[in-house]
């Protein structure tokens, strides 16, 4: 294998810099400059001895085609509006004529991995050399073009490592090996932004393509694109190299599947042979490709990702391998990709074995592991409360009355007689009452109920769990409307999303003691994409040991090696795709339905109940304000709604029987007349009246019966920026309105 190193010196200019100036190799030949990007085309000038026949942007880079008049070469080239002689590199296409070559970015591999991966593409794909742009200083390249001397790859006849003496990363950012830069990388949000580092940032400039092709590979008898984190396994098809010269154009388009191992000995680094996991959720990405250049339209133009006017062949991509723990090595594995989404993959396994004679660390097993004192088909609710005292009745007696076994609530800071009423319920063995201990485990109230609910006796006997608030009813449209129906119509599924439908507050300002089921019925249209909360969902699911922990949402901490086990429905019971199985809080388009059961969401019910809910605050993001911008986009009036009527009357009946009981109808009154009490109060106050008087005036009842004629930036800002002559648009069906901007504090 012949090795030879290659220095690209650039040309530092007043306004960019030229990369290279290639030819001419006689008389009147074409020169072509390179210049990396941010460099204006203004700066082109005229010169006699100099015509410019072409100018393109490539990758934000700047290509110059001109033809020299000098006799003894390019003569001056008219740059920065001062003609400077560039120094020119003659075209070595002759050295690659007809080879099959590999074009590679190199970021951190080793040389010893360079060898494996040449070795690797020369078996599988008849690779016979590589061009590969060390993305470091020249001065460290030097080093591995030492260590690759002494190597000898079969197959392989020649090797160029391309240096360029100016960065070729991106300028602003930082090391491309830290997690930041990984694009599965959990916890982003949370991490800093590294430091702007050009010489190992991800690369940029991408007109470097078309420089080497006229430097070098233009007259190759094939150009595979990949990374040297990359693998290209066999094709059934024939060589990658093969199916170009085959394609009508010469091109075929390559995509990555991302590749991870599972974990890796103390002390050792991480090798191809390691990558035997992918995400079970992630698409292919990062399309690349392979090209005849005899094949091509002359007119292509070479880019990272794809090759400019050619028509990629009709078969589907080739797959190939992004191998990341050699991209980023930076960080543990665990910051580069969740662990939950890894499944171990046997192809990945097999190849790692056969192709690098590896011995990986495997994932664990996992089985399903229901707890053993789970009673088989009982359910419950976990909840949390805190002044929920008026509506704790209604909403206990209709989920019994829809066939929901069991109940565990817990509450914090409650002042009107909650606690008092729901220990009473548990005395009367209605449900289980817990105080919330988030204090003492320094987490949100929700999330700390749940934490500890993981732990609760009664928990451990549920075969169906669900988490939900005290103003969220599951509403079944099938068979009798219980949950048994709404188990038996969705088959083996072990996990139901109930997508939301939000009930605005149907134009009922006072508070009176009755069912919210029966006060409110003017609710959002089931086709409502905006606000995002709007498609919300609860989801109702199996413990069968999927998952490791509670969700608000959803159940969390997916085991992955069980992602097959996963039989998880919408509300229609269609299967969501795998894509949502470890975050998804909400629905979508593609996801919602409400044919088998619907979550009936009463965020507001009366103005008077809201000021009540306002000052006492949100249950999970206690710091943000329930104001009139939460009103506005959870106050949907929009059509009428009473499917859940049906089971009124059954939910009357439990609550009847409830309230036989003297203790517990008094306990009820008490948290009416407290309800009753806070109201007068906070209405004794400047701030609360005018809140009062402003979400119940006729601009705001008007906007309730306009939200799907709003967009995105409408509701993240609030009611201030609609414009009042908006509400005379109200009777036209195709009206839309959204402001370009988010409005700050609007």
């Amino acid at each position: 294998m012949k090795v030879a190193h290659h220095v690209i010196r650039s040309l530092a200019l007043e306004r960019g810099v030229l990369l290279a100036a290639i030819g001419p190799l006689s008389v009147q030949d074409d020169v072509t400059l390179f210049f990396k990007s941010g460099t204006p085309a203004e700066m082109i000038g005229k010169h006699p001895d100099f015509e410019v026949t072409n100018l393109r942007s490539i990758g934000n880079g700047l290509q110059v085609l001109g033809r020299a008049q000098a006799e003894n070469g390019a003569g001056p080239l008219p740059l920065d509006a001062a003609p400077i002689r560039a120094p020119l590199r003659t075209p070595m296409t002759d050295l690659l004529a007809g080879k099959r070559v590999a074009l590679a970015l190199r970021g951190v591999e080793s040389p010893q991995m360079i060898r494996d991966w040449l070795q690797f593409h020369a078996r599988t794909h008849g690779l016979q050399a590589a061009v590969i742009v060390d993305r470091r200083p020249p001065e460290e390249a030097t080093g591995l073009v030492r260590v690759l001397d002494t190597l000898d790859v079969a197959g392989i006849d020649d090797l160029l490592i391309v240096s360029f003496d100016t960065p070729v990363g991106q300028a602003d950012a930082g090391d491309e090996t830290l997690p930041f830069y990984a694009p599965d990388a959990p916890g982003k949000d949370r991490m800093a932004v590294p430091a702007p580092d050009p010489w190992r940032a991800p690369f940029a400039e991408i007109i470097v393509f078309e420089l080497l092709r006229h430097l070098f590979l233009a007259r190759a008898g094939g150009v595979m694109n990949i990374d040297l984190s990359d693998l290209l396994p066999e094709s059934p098809d024939g060589t990658v190299f093969e199916q170009a010269a085959a394609a009508e154009d010469g091109v075929v388009t390559l995509m990555g599947t991302r590749v991870y191992p599972w974990g890796l000995r103390k002390g050792a680094a991480a090798t191809y042979g390691d990558h035997i996991c992918r995400r079970f959720d992630a698409a292919p990405a990062n399309p690349r490709w392979c090209i005849a250049p005899a094949r091509a339209p002359d007119s292509t133009v070479w880019r990272h990702v794809r090759i400019v006017g050619a028509r990629p062949g009709q078969n589907r991509p080739l797959p190939y391998l992004r191998c990341m723990g050699l991209r980023h090595t930076g960080g543990a594995l665990s910051e580069i990709a969740p662990k939950s989404s890894l499944v171990e993959d046997p192809a990945l396994l097999a190849l790692a074995t056969s192709a690098f004679d590896a011995d990986p660390r495997r994932a664990p097993r996992q089985k399903l592991k229901p707890h053993p004192k789970r009673i088989e088909g009982r359910s419950g609710i976990i909840t949390c409360m805190k002044n929920e005292g008026p509506f704790i009745l209604e909403w206990i007696a209709y989920h019994r009355a829809i066939g929901v076994d069991d109940f565990l609530v817990y509450t914090n800071d409650c002042t009107d007689g909650t606690d008092d009423l729901l220990d009473l319920l548990q005395a009367r063995g209605i449900l289980q009452h817990r105080d919330n201990p988030y204090r003492t485990m320094g987490m949100k109230p929700q999330h700390a109920a749940l934490h500890a609910a993981d732990k609760e006796a009664l928990v451990q006997t549920l075969d169906w769990i669900i988490c939900t608030d005290v103003d969220e009813f599951i509403n079944i449209h099938v068979g009798d409307g219980r949950l048994a129906d709404l188990f038996a119509a969705i088959g083996d599924a072990n996990l139901v999303s109930m997508t939301w439908r939000l009930f605005g507050n149907a134009d009922v300002a006072g508070f009176r003691d009755g069912f919210v089921t029966d006060q409110f019925h003017l609710c959002a249209p089931q086709l409502t994409r905006k606000p995002h909360q709007a498609w919300g969902f609860k989801t109702a699911f199996r413990a069968l040991g999927i998952f490791k922990k509670l969700g608000v949402h959803r159940p969390k901490g997916l085991r992955p090696q069980l992602v097959d086990q996963v039989r998880w429905v919408n509300g229609s019971g269609h299967p969501l795709p795998r894509k949502d199985f470890r975050n998804a809080w909400r629905s979508t388009a593609a996801t919602y339905g409400y044919d088998l059961v619907t979550l009936n969401h009463y965020a507001l019910r009366s103005a008077e109940s809201f000021l009540v809910k306002r000052d006492r605050g949100r249950v999970n993001h206690v710091d943000r304000d329930q104001g009139l911008n939460y009103w506005f986009r959870m106050n949907h009036n929009v059509e009428e709604d009473r499917s859940i009527a049906r089971m009124i009357p059954a939910a009357r009946a439990e609550v009847d029987r409830l309230m036989a009981d003297p203790e517990i109808a008094a306990a009820h009154a008490a948290c009416v007349a407290a309800h009753r009490a806070k109201i007068d109060a906070l209405m004794t106050t400047d701030k609360y009246r005018a809140f009062f008087a402003e979400i119940t005036s006729e601009r705001m009842r008007k906007l309730s019966r306009m939200l799907p004629h709003f967009g995105a930036n409408v509701f993240l800002s609030g009611p201030d920026v609609i414009p009042d002559t908006v509400l005379q648009q109200a009777g036209d069906p195709d009206f839309f309105f959204t402001v370009k901007d988010v409005v700050k504090g609007g």
